[in-house]
């Protein structure tokens, strides 16, 4: 384990020698300010601050952050000797290099990690690797991951269980008739509005929430726009949905639940923190706090099928199977495939698959959140950002970071 005197001198040295995107307009000039529990999620000018401090700012969602206790045997991440020449094409321009990526995107932090190597650690904004960064949606396959456990474990006894039957209160409510399968897929038809607005279903659901819990929140979603099963359209609810049915079915939180059989297991090396609601139960859509090297060690387990590429026992801590299914869009129902759930991704398992031949998967947040992962290459791409616009298609950061990535994915292989 490296010593935090040697981590942050390596973030110094790491750090683009350049200005990063609109420094301004992110409160360099105020020291990257932390918002509070009103303006956290949508002020810009506080938006690298509450990004990397969401775990501790008070009064999110009437509840306290739960805990994820680390390991006491982390995964090591030992350092190539040199950055490697990585490069990419982008808005008609060849050859951009790693520093071109920051220069043009406003990425707080960056890993690139192959066969278990770092081979690139970069940070912008004055943020430093013992910072723990939000996850924003990428929680949602957290949460996933849950549900595979749960499933081996026999908690859950079948994806095609209806939800009431984990939660008896939701008897009779659109998402008390749908399965887990069907939520897992974003599937259950529903009618909801997600545009991060503050004027949406999202925020609308998510007062129901802090008022009086998942539960008492699910009568307010009472439209289907499809019938269950047939189609994609997100849905956040969806997910917190899903955390109350593992608490129905295993008696814990998430945090309790996961603490044990995952973020102990990957070897994370800090404690995570997970904002919850005033039932304790997680806001699990979001709301993940975790630093750049532990986000880095699940996507290697998932790069290795789930299993720790340091355990000479190569033990399951996600089971190979369930995680096929979730990031394999040849095993998806052709609506949940690529270039048809959307124009360019496919879902499945609150995972996005990529439109390639070769299994390709990613974990994605809002603001530019990403863990990008290539299993038959065992490499991984993780990003940390302050985007302009929740979605990353709002700004040029969609089209760069998918040039970005298939520059990377080409340097060690072939896309």
């Amino acid at each position: 384990m490296r010593s935090p005197l040697y981590v942050l001198l390596f973030a110094t040295a790491a750090t683009a020698a350049c200005a990063a995107p609109d420094e301004d307009k992110l409160g360099k000039a105020q020291g990257y300010p932390v918002g509070t529990a009103k303006n956290w999620f949508y002020d810009e000018a506080v938006r690298v601050g509450s990004f990397t401090a969401q775990g501790e700012i008070e009064g999110i969602f009437g509840g306290k952050a739960n805990v994820l206790a680390p390991s006491t045997a982390p995964m090591p991440l030992p350092r190539a000797a040199s950055e490697p020449s990585i490069r990419w094409s982008g808005d008609g321009r060849i050859n951009l290099t790693v520093s071109d990526y920051l220069a043009r995107q406003r990425i707080m932090g960056l890993m690139i990690i192959k066969d278990g190597v770092v081979q690139v650690e970069r940070y912008q904004y004055d943020r430093t690797p013992m910072q723990r960064f939000v996850s924003n949606s990428m929680a949602k396959s957290i949460v996933s991951l849950a549900v595979g456990i749960a499933l081996r474990e026999g908690k859950i006894a079948s994806l095609d269980d209806r939800v009431d039957h984990y939660l008896p209160k939701t008897a009779g409510t659109l998402y008390g008739e749908t399965t887990i399968r069907n939520l897992l897929r974003m599937s259950s038809g529903a009618h909801f509005e997600e545009r991060y607005d503050g004027n949406d279903d999202l925020e609308r659901w998510a007062r129901a929430v802090i008022r009086g819990g998942v539960e008492n929140a699910a009568p307010t979603i009472t439209v289907r726009d499809a019938p269950q099963g047939t189609r994609f359209a997100y849905a956040s609810a969806e997910t917190e949905v899903l955390a109350a049915v593992l608490r129905g079915a295993t008696g814990m939180n998430l945090s309790e639940y996961l603490t044990s059989r995952l973020w102990q297991p990957i070897g994370a090396e800090t404690s995570a923190l997970w904002r919850a609601d005033r039932t304790g139960l997680e806001r699990a859509a979001g709301n993940f706090n975790a630093t750049l090297h532990d986000y880095a060690r699940l996507g290697i387990v998932l790069a290795n099928d789930g299993v720790r590429p340091d355990d000479p026992a190569q033990k399951e801590i996600v089971p190979k199977d369930y995680l096929m299914e979730a990031t394999d869009w040849r095993r998806a129902p052709e609506a949940f495939r690529p270039h048809v759930a959307t124009p360019y991704y496919g879902y499945s398992y609150q995972f996005w698959t990529f439109p390639t031949e070769k299994r390709r998967f990613a974990m994605i947040g809002v603001y530019g959140q990403m863990i990008l992962i290539d299993p038959a290459l065992k490499l991984v791409l993780v990003q940390t950002a302050a985007n302009a616009t929740a979605k990353a298609g709002g700004t040029t950061l969609g089209k760069d970071a998918d040039a970005f990535w298939r520059g990377v994915v080409n340097h060690y292989g072939r896309w």
